[in-house]
């Protein structure tokens, strides 16, 4: 990921839109809940989580019967992901720009907006360094991650969550963990059968 050349003060820090009761690392997000938060379905989740792209980082999965959960963080990432790849971003230019995230905190991270030609991803940090790559044409499109932060909050506000250092297993009947989209489409009946 590329910064513009003149990062100046970060003055694009928006009050606010930090977690607030979704503190990283309280509480952690099963895979199908990180999905409807996200918009994304589980096959994908399934492959970044594999392939070390967005790997849960309160509990990755650890065998049979454990799930993996995500932070708040977490989610605000896979979501910066899902809006790359709508984009039209190619993965490899996804992955470069993601490294250069995972070392931000999660208050750090509501001040950044990303902004893309298609190919290169350019991280800004006040408002006149967007304008900046916008004027020098290199922008097509951005992300506000801050705005990732309250779309995430608002879809958690009616998902479950879990504490952090609870029992791997408990609830696992309740919201099982799927390896594939016929297991996915199994647990999807038998929840429909109890409830």
């Amino acid at each position: 990921m590329h910064e513009p050349r003149d990062p100046g003060p970060s003055s694009g820090q928006q009050a606010g839109v930090g977690p607030g009761s979704f503190a990283d690392g309280e509480v952690g997000y099963r895979g199908v809940t990180a999905c409807s938060a996200v918009g994304i379905s589980y096959r994908q989740l399934d492959y970044w989580a594999r392939t070390a792209l967005v790997v849960p980082s309160v509990r990755d999965a650890s065998g049979s019967g454990t799930s993996r959960l995500y932070s708040f963080r977490d989610l605000v990432v896979l979501k910066v992901v899902k809006r790359l790849l709508d984009a039209g971003v190619s993965l490899q230019n996804i992955r470069r720009a993601i490294e250069a995230l995972r070392s931000r905190g999660v208050d750090d991270l509501a001040g950044i907006t990303l902004i893309s030609d298609g190919t290169t991803v350019y991280e800004c940090r006040s408002p006149e360094e967007v304008v900046d790559l916008l004027q020098g044409g290199q922008g097509v499109f951005g992300i506000a991650i801050g705005g990732a932060f309250k779309e995430i909050q608002g879809s958690l506000s009616h998902l479950p969550a879990e504490p952090a250092g609870g029992p791997e297993r408990d609830v696992v009947a309740a919201e099982p963990e799927v390896d594939s989209v016929g297991d996915e489409l199994a647990a999807r009946r038998a929840r429909r059968r109890a409830g």
